[in-house]
């Protein structure tokens, strides 16, 4: 079974907070050839959920936002895999443990989540439904859809 680490943004230790923006830059900036501003000031106010390979590398995080701050639901973003771990389940697993968190958290909430479009049919998947058109978010084609408790 995984170890997941789930911590809030002042719990996270400098090298925690830096593993996870190497790994946020990773796949966001340079993958996927998107220059945007990762720090958006959202950070500060979420929970962190992430889990480690065997040296210590992030291998998978996501953040979690109370209702209020972004959306009037809590919300899940910034959900990102190492591109190494592709295919695995890990990206399942991952979106898994962070509806379980948002549902311990606030029971009975729906959750929110602006998903880039590519991934729309991953998101049904997991219970999610697209509850609004298409719009561009930095470049990318995004959605966001709504998963009901």
């Amino acid at each position: 079974m995984r170890a997941w680490t789930w911590r809030a943004f002042a719990e996270l230790s400098p090298y925690e907070l830096y593993s996870i923006l190497q790994l946020r830059a990773l796949v966001f900036v340079v993958e996927q050839e998107c220059a945007y501003n990762d720090l958006d000031g959202y950070d500060a106010a979420s929970h962190h959920l992430f889990t480690q390979d065997a040296a210590g590398r992030v291998i998978a995080s996501l953040r979690m936002l109370p209702p209020g701050v972004k959306y009037a639901e809590p919300s899940l973003g910034r959900v990102v895999t190492h591109p190494d771990t592709r295919g695995t389940g890990l990206g399942r697993e991952l979106m898994r443990e962070g509806m379980r968190r948002a549902a311990t958290d606030f029971p009975g909430a729906a959750i929110r989540i602006g998903a880039q479009k590519r991934l729309e049919g991953f998101y049904r998947s997991l219970g999610f439904l697209a509850v609004s058109p298409p719009y561009d978010e930095d470049g990318i084609e995004h959605v966001e859809m709504l998963r009901e408790s």
